[in-house]
């Protein structure tokens, strides 16, 4: 129910901020709005002013709404209303209405992010795992236990990293955009100060980032901060209620490797299942001050195209957080920023799937949108506001890609008639319309097809 409840509101608030950016523009150009909705289908609620003649409705389907402006290409003007009609207004006017839903979310996307950065947030400190083998990480001499100071593109300036999440950003904008990442980290504790730091490069220029997800940071070596190889809430039936484990069990050894945090080992335990025939495992676990020996038979699970180990245990004990807020004017700055790099990490993924050099399996749907809403929603306001942002930023991108039944599209139509001086053809509009219709429902197919492989997987 919660999730189903946050992306309701998740969708409705950010097609509402969207639509708003459009029917305030239009009202401040002195142009008629005849319709407001929020959400498409029969009106379930609606009004209509008297004083301005707008029927502001919401409708029964939530996923997107409309602006339905005076406008003789859609049906007859009356002669004192006529200068009220959107396709009289000059084309500063035009391009300024259809340009202010996107550019709504994208202001809008800056407040949240404004007021997350002033609020605070806990989030984990940026305490690194033992990398995955053979990863650049691990190539890069991490071997778990180091804090993160600084980090920044080789060749810039460093920033400072207050927590694990702006590291992972880092390591992301690099891999993503083909850059190495310069780490500057302390050894072992969160005390240690900025004199004995030591820096290294994450070599990312060749990394493959066709699919951005758990792959690519596998490949990094980076998958979580550093948590203790504890284990928590046990799966009835699974391997590790079969084996006798409990919750609190503390992880020592596995075989003949000396287990170091949580993620070596759900390392370890993923790669039993990809020889094709699982054999037991000898754990040494630390329960009550007391070690003991425990045979552990992990399960096969599908997990995308592989096969790989589970025991149907949560792992990990909870990592050392820190509390990460800034003063009024760097929570602004903060935000302005999280905003602009969004927004370019978002353009720049759309080019690469265009291009082919990112997979279409990253386009996600109203499914992971909505499995998303529920768990930030789960985590608190400041989490749900943050995932806010990134859907409104993504929402107002999307609006101005050069597609004619997108914003961009009529954007684009604007642009030609200012080279030319002369509108696009109706029946030129007619065909780009059509057209772009296609591409869009393709991009939705595809993202729906992506969200149940998800779901299913």
């Amino acid at each position: 129910m919660l999730t189903l409840v946050a992306f309701v509101v998740a969708i409705g608030l950010l097609v509402a901020v969207h639509e708003l950016g459009h029917y305030g523009v239009a009202r401040a150009c002195g142009v008629k709005v005849l319709r407001f909705s929020i959400g498409f289908g029969p009106r379930v609620l609606g009004w209509n002013s008297k004083r301005t003649g707008t029927e502001y409705a919401i409708g029964l389907l939530p996923l997107g709404g409309f602006v339905k402006m005076l406008d003789e290409r859609e049906g007859v003007v009356a002669d004192h209303e006529r200068n009220t009609a959107f396709n009289v207004q000059s084309l500063p006017r035009r391009i300024a209405i259809v340009a202010a839903g996107p550019i709504a979310n994208l202001i809008f996307a800056v407040f949240l992010y404004t007021l997350v950065n002033w609020s605070g947030v806990e989030q984990a400190k940026a305490i690194l795992a033992k990398p995955v083998a053979g990863s650049v990480a691990a190539k890069a001499g991490i071997v778990g236990g180091e804090l993160v100071i600084r980090a920044g593109f080789e060749g810039d300036d460093s920033e400072d990293v207050d927590s694990f999440d702006q590291l992972r950003w880092w390591l992301t904008r690099g891999a993503l955009a083909h850059r190495n990442v310069q780490v500057e980290y302390s050894k072992a504790t969160a005390s240690a100060s900025r004199s004995e730091s030591i820096k290294t490069v994450f070599d990312l220029e060749s990394l493959d980032t066709r699919i951005a997800g758990v792959g690519m940071f596998r490949s990094i070596g980076v998958l979580g901060p550093f948590s203790e190889p504890r284990l928590g809430e046990l799966v009835a039936g699974g391997a590790a209620m079969q084996a006798g484990l409990r919750p609190g069990d503390t992880v020592l050894q596995l075989d003949q490797a000396i287990i170091a945090d949580a993620g070596q080992l759900r390392e370890l335990i993923r790669a039993s299942g990809r020889g094709g025939a699982i054999s037991p495992q000898t754990w040494l676990i630390l329960r009550d001050g007391r070690q003991l020996v425990v045979n552990v038979l992990p399960k096969f699970q599908k997990d995308g195209p592989e096969t790989v180990g589970r025991i149907g245990a949560f792992i990990g004990g909870p990592p050392d957080l820190t509390t990460v807020r800034y003063s009024f004017f760097a929570g602004i700055r903060r935000a302005l920023i999280q905003t602009w790099d969004v927004s370019m990490l978002t353009l720049s993924m759309m080019g690469k799937m265009v291009t082919g050099e990112a997979s279409l399996q990253n386009l996600s749907g109203p499914i992971t949108i909505a499995d998303y809403a529920g768990q930030s929603a789960a985590h608190g306001m400041t989490s749900f506001a943050a995932f806010l942002a990134l859907i409104s930023i993504s929402l107002g991108v999307l609006n101005l890609l050069p597609l004619p039944v997108l914003d961009g599209g009529h954007l684009m139509y604007y642009l030609w008639e200012s080279l030319t001086g002369k509108p696009v053809s109706e029946p030129w509009l007619d065909w780009f319309q059509k057209a772009g219709l296609v591409v869009l429902l393709v991009m939705m197919s595809v993202a729906l097809v992506n969200d149940v492989s998800r779901l299913l997987g």
